[in-house]
């Protein structure tokens, strides 16, 4: 059995684990508004004023802490006004599926999500085919008194206080289909925008710029020249985990080889690259660090499940995805310095949902297995740690066998792992640099790697109680099984 090794500093914190990390993304795309989340005040599944109930409870118990709406690309076609009050105009979604949307779910019908999920609100204003007109009096409708003319409009249409809203999208995938724009457009027009992207309730709104798409350091470069702290809070980067890193042809979500699993491991772990890369350029132009990297759209992507509509994204969730989840959110924990947020993409019923529908029927996803599992590391401190762990190879890839991070809150810490290895356990000796470990309980995700959770069936994926470790002379020994996912609680 291979061996690893962590040492930690329990007194030595090096960052704050933002809770917004752990965000998720919905669009106006296939089931994840329509048919998923929001069913409709009719519908006879169990609902609040047409907002799923069950759905409500499985993302609370995760502590979704953000939620962006409307979308993603959804967004840059989306105009608001359309989906308030009893007479809304029909839309139709040129980008998912050409359907005709009836503007049931508009804002309203989001922030009482918001409300009920007691998550932070993070909206996608429309840049693409928008006006400045149009998206400053969509936050004065959002954030004004009842007594200003659009304050008044929203307490006609059933609601006399204004919202908060937390956060602020200017555009979305403005160098592809938000408008083909070149950074330094982008930037100037950004900066109109933000100017009149007033938030009228005194509450500290974080304005968003369209960041890069994956590895484009070159629009980084652009827009951190054209931007300072004073126009943005953060930028936003959007990175998809593919298989065979073609777009054509992404590889499918259940019926995959061992190769292909770990390519996706590897493109998933590229993503500790990226942050790195563009934090680099961002500190050439913010070296006191206050523009921030919001990564607002991450997770794997593969070809939809056959016989369903090519433009809705459906796709399985199996014990692969959980491993990915877990390499995603132990690198935005690593990097809790500048990453204060990310969304999974999507919520419910599109690419690495948390939670697939059909019917009545609900399932929680191995990924959302996962979200459950590293709820303490919210809102903790990140503690400095040093890990040597070994390589495991397949073909031509070659990755760290162990993926973690370690926070601490209220004197607790809390570690998280994962086994990339198919086939090999992996022994951890895990030491403090102060006083030595007294006690420790942990819990694992493990099954095989085409495992998924499945309607009417009982879970294959989930968590359970886990006492594969051992504490002797004040050091934790923990054995780690193949394809796993670890959290161990420590005392000392």
């Amino acid at each position: 059995m291979k061996t690893a090794y962590l040492k930690y500093d329990p007194d030595k914190t090096l960052s704050h684990i933002s809770p917004e990390i752990y965000g998720h993304f919905s669009e106006h795309l296939g089931r994840c508004i329509y048919n998923g989340i929001y069913v409709g005040k009719d519908s006879d599944i169990s609902n609040i004023n047409g907002i799923r109930k069950d759905a409500v409870n499985a993302l609370k118990e995760i502590g979704i802490p953000v939620l962006r709406w409307p979308g993603g690309c959804f967004a840059d076609e989306y105009h608001w006004h359309d989906g308030v009050g009893s007479e809304r105009k029909p839309i139709l979604n040129s980008n998912w599926g050409r359907v005709s949307e009836d503007n049931s779910f508009g804002t309203h019908e989001f922030f009482e999500l918001c409300e009920l999920l007691g998550c932070k609100a993070y909206i996608a204003g429309n840049m693409g085919s928008g006006s400045v007109k149009e998206l400053s009096e969509w936050i004065q409708y959002i954030t004004a008194p009842a007594d200003t003319p659009l304050g008044s409009e929203r307490k006609a249409n059933g609601h006399e206080d204004p919202w908060t809203l937390e956060y602020l999208g200017i555009g979305n995938e403005n160098w592809g289909g938000g408008g083909n724009m070149r950074p330094e457009a982008y930037a100037d027009l950004y900066r109109q925008y933000q100017t009149f992207a007033k938030n009228y309730n005194n509450y500290d709104m974080v304005k968003v710029a369209c960041g890069p798409n994956s590895d484009d350091y070159h629009w980084t470069e652009g827009i951190m020249q054209s931007l300072k702290p004073w126009h943005t809070g953060a930028i936003s980067l959007h990175y998809y985990t593919i298989p065979t890193g073609e777009w054509s042809h992404k590889g499918d979500a259940v019926d995959f080889s061992e190769y292909e699993y770990y390519s996706t491991i590897a493109a998933s772990l590229y993503m500790d690259e990226l942050i790195n890369r563009h934090g680099t350029i961002m500190d050439k132009y913010d070296d006191e660090r206050k523009i921030k990297l919001i990564i607002d759209e991450w997770g794997c992507w593969y070809d939809v499940e056959k016989g369903t509509e090519p433009g809705f994204l459906y796709q399985q969730n199996t014990m692969r995805d959980a491993i990915v989840a877990a390499i995603n959110l132990n690198i935005f924990n690593n990097h809790s310095d500048r990453v204060i947020m990310a969304n999974l993409a999507q919520t419910m019923n599109v690419l690495q949902a948390v939670l697939l529908s059909d019917g009545e029927s609900l399932v929680k996803t191995p990924t959302w297995q996962v979200f459950r599992l590293f709820l303490p590391h919210h809102g903790a401190e990140l503690v400095r740690t040093s890990c040597a762990v070994p390589f495991i190879t397949n073909d031509d890839i070659e990755i760290p066998q162990i993926s973690c991070s370690m926070s601490k809150k209220n004197d607790e810490l809390f570690l998280t792992l994962s086994n990339i290895s198919l086939d090999e356990p992996c022994s951890m000796l895990i030491d403090s640099e102060k006083s030595g470990i007294s006690f420790a309980s942990a819990q694992i995700i493990t099954a095989d790697v085409h495992s998924f959770n499945d309607f009417g069936k009982e879970e294959n994926v989930c968590i359970h109680d886990y006492s594969g470790f051992n504490i002797t002379d004040g050091k934790l020994t923990l054995e780690l099984p193949p394809c796993s996912v670890v959290s161990v609680k420590i005392c000392g």
